[in-house]
């Protein structure tokens, strides 16, 4: 018996939630080279970059519009990122995230919805960031369609972020069992 438990619903109503994901989303990103002092007026040098971004603040936040910035992260294909680096092209790193312990990074499933197919995408909670609401709850409201992710795999990525976050390095170990 085959179970089918999709992971994306196609959302095309002006809904916000957390699992919400926005593709080619514009985002302002200040210049890293230029630190100001903290009463200068100088300008301030940025760049307009693009992001496929996943929804990290909660629904009922979002919903109720108790937020004025949403908590977002940046996702991208498999494929784009095992061309940036060996730790990707690894099998045995993809299936440690796979299982999810790699806490910086959260694997979601390819996507077979019609418009919509993707493959394997990786999102990164090492390049959180926050947008207005009214700049995400506009894109939400122009009525294109986009994707959600359906529970529960949107209480699993709220989850995996929780763990990152939520992470202490202690400052002494207990040492290993030999």
């Amino acid at each position: 018996m085959n179970i089918v438990y999709p992971w994306f619903g196609l959302v095309e109503d002006d809904s916000l939630e957390q699992g919400d994901s926005f593709f080619s989303c514009q985002v302002l990103e200040p210049a890293l080279s230029q630190v100001l002092a903290p009463d200068s007026e100088a300008d301030i040098q940025a760049e307009v970059r693009e992001y496929d971004i996943l929804v990290l603040s909660q629904s009922c936040d979002l919903v109720q519009g108790k937020i004025e910035t949403v908590l977002v992260c940046p996702h991208w294909p498999l494929q784009k990122l095992e061309e940036r680096g060996d730790f990707f092209r690894s099998r045995q790193n993809k299936e440690e995230i796979r299982r999810g312990n790699v806490p910086g990074y959260h694997m979601l499933a390819a996507c077979e919805l019609p418009g919509f197919v993707s493959p394997v995408r990786i999102a990164s909670f090492r390049q959180v960031f926050g947008l207005p609401f009214d700049y995400i709850n506009g894109l939400a409201s122009q009525g294109t369609a986009r994707l959600r992710l359906l529970p529960p795999y949107r209480e699993h990525l709220a989850q995996a972020f929780a763990r990152f976050i939520m992470r202490v390095g202690l400052p002494v170990d207990i040492p290993p069992f030999k």
